[in-house]
């Protein structure tokens, strides 16, 4: 018998539900937005699991044209690689009305991110307070770019820090990267996480228990308490 998920979780039966679910939940936090300001800032993840999310919240009515559109992280890969999440945001969220969105891209021109993280992060300006972070998380408990072991990663997880972006090598993942750092995504209005599967799901419900503190994710769920846990078997 599976665990059961914590009431205070969004679940549902199966995936293409709970991505229906989170759409409309983005959509309207994106409309609340620009009911104050000019432009809404959405920050989202890349991977397999958000491919159904993207396509239902790409035909959601929103003033697509003043929402300003981001990556948690990239991989340093151009948009042409099948490894680009770029390329993935592009083909399954930023079509139809979505089309008119603005993408601000994580990966620059040059080899080495490490040399390009002061463009990205004056091309990140307004992503200073996001209004909406959508995070993944893989089965070593990483969110965003933040790897066990990976370089940068100290920085890259200080709640203090200044830093809007870092980048990031991976200890065993393939491609450095580019991430937003954990200070950033901390300053979202609405943080939600993603995920589908035993496996993660159970990562998640140890650290509810009180284990696996010291896992990356635990450096948002552990401050973020109002961030909202979207899951699907």
């Amino acid at each position: 018998m599976s665990n059961p998920v914590p009431e205070a979780w969004r679940s549902a039966d199966d995936r293409a539900q709970l991505a229906i679910t989170l759409a409309d939940a983005v959509a309207n936090n994106l409309r609340a937005a620009l009911e104050v300001r000019d432009t809404a800032t959405l920050a989202v993840s890349g991977g397999s699991t958000p491919r159904p999310f993207f396509e239902a919240l790409s035909e959601a009515d929103i003033d697509w044209a003043q929402v300003i559109v981001t990556l948690v992280d990239e991989r340093w890969v151009e948009e042409s690689h099948p490894d680009s999440n770029a390329r993935l945001v592009r083909t399954w969220l930023l079509k139809g009305a979505a089309s008119t969105a603005q993408f601000v891209s994580l990966k620059l021109p040059g080899s080495d991110p490490f040399a390009a993280e002061a463009l990205c992060e004056s091309s990140l300006a307004s992503f200073e307070y996001p209004d909406v972070v959508v995070l993944g998380m893989g089965t070593d408990g990483h969110t965003a770019s933040f790897f066990p072991g990976a370089t940068t990663l100290a920085e890259a997880l200080d709640p203090t820090s200044t830093r809007l972006c870092l980048a990031v090598r991976p200890p065993t993942a393939p491609h450095d990267r580019m991430t937003l750092s954990v200070a950033t995504i901390l300053r979202a209005s609405h943080i939600y996480l993603h995920v589908t599967g035993d496996e993660k799901r159970d990562i998640l419900l140890r650290i509810e228990s009180g284990e696996d503190g010291d896992l990356p994710i635990n450096a948002v769920l552990g401050r973020r308490k109002d961030a909202h846990i979207f899951y699907a078997p």
